[in-house]
């Protein structure tokens, strides 16, 4: 199988290194900056490229991995391109693509990061299509690098999309938070890292809402009003503190 990949960010750097491991052949890196396509392609043996006009039309299958709002623009620069295009984005729904004869999504559910290297057969892969026969292309490439593979339509995902906002985004916002406020007394983050890692761990055999901790689910007066009191200084802060306390007290 052959693939292209328009994109050189964090998301299309960990799909070309796990084709590229699942010896699937990537032919084409695009990037608007061709700098940035070619750190890319000469990791994984491929061909940079800042035109779409460019891409390989042999490619099997091209997935486009860009900012969400760009993703019909792209799609419209590749008509005249036959083969099957993808594009990787949760939020997006798969119409976006209907200027497309063969279209479908791609869609890896994780956070990534450039510098940090993860197991992608762990990756749970989303995926959409047109028709059944460009949901089995889709399959068939999934199924190379990773083995955790739904077939989820667009509003699922727009949902699946949202939940991982508030499962991932949220509490690494939260996280830092509580990083400047250690900082700001002299201790280091790694003193609660093993109280995160537990927190995680607790879900995978109970739900959230069953492992709730904390002095808000005891309605402990005593240490919110003491919390609160902490947080004078930071408005911003308080108010989320208030905000998600009052949501715990309500279960």
């Amino acid at each position: 199988m052959r693939v292209s990949i328009i994109g050189s960010g964090n998301v299309a750097t960990h799909i070309a290194k796990a084709l590229k491991n699942a010896n699937v052949q990537v032919l084409n890196i695009w990037s608007y900056h061709i700098e940035n396509a070619k750190v890319l392609a000469d990791k994984i043996d491929a061909n940079a490229i800042n035109k779409i006009s460019q891409i390989n039309t042999n490619s099997d299958i091209v997935l486009i991995s860009v900012k969400d709002d760009v993703i019909p623009e792209i799609s419209s620069q590749l008509s005249g391109y036959k083969g099957l295009v993808a594009h990787t984005s949760g939020s997006v729904a798969l119409g976006a693509l209907a200027n497309q004869e063969n279209y479908g999504v791609f869609y890896p559910l994780q956070t990534f990061s450039k510098q940090k290297e993860l197991d992608f057969s762990n990756v749970p892969i989303c995926l959409e299509a047109n028709n059944t026969a460009n949901l089995n292309l889709l399959r068939k490439l999934a199924d190379l690098i990773s083995e955790k593979i739904y077939e989820v339509d667009s509003e699922q995902r727009k949902t699946l999309h949202l939940a991982a906002v508030f499962a991932c985004n949220f509490p690494n916002y939260l996280y830092g938070i509580a990083q400047q406020l250690l900082a700001q007394n002299q201790l280091d983050f790694d003193i609660i890292k093993p109280l995160i890692n537990e927190t995680a761990n607790k879900i995978q055999t109970a739900l959230p809402k069953e492992v709730q901790t904390g002095p808000a689910i005891r309605n402990d007066e005593l240490t919110l009003k003491k919390h609160e009191g902490m947080l004078q200084q930071h408005p911003e802060w308080l108010t989320i503190y208030k905000l998600l306390s009052e949501q715990i007290k309500k279960g």
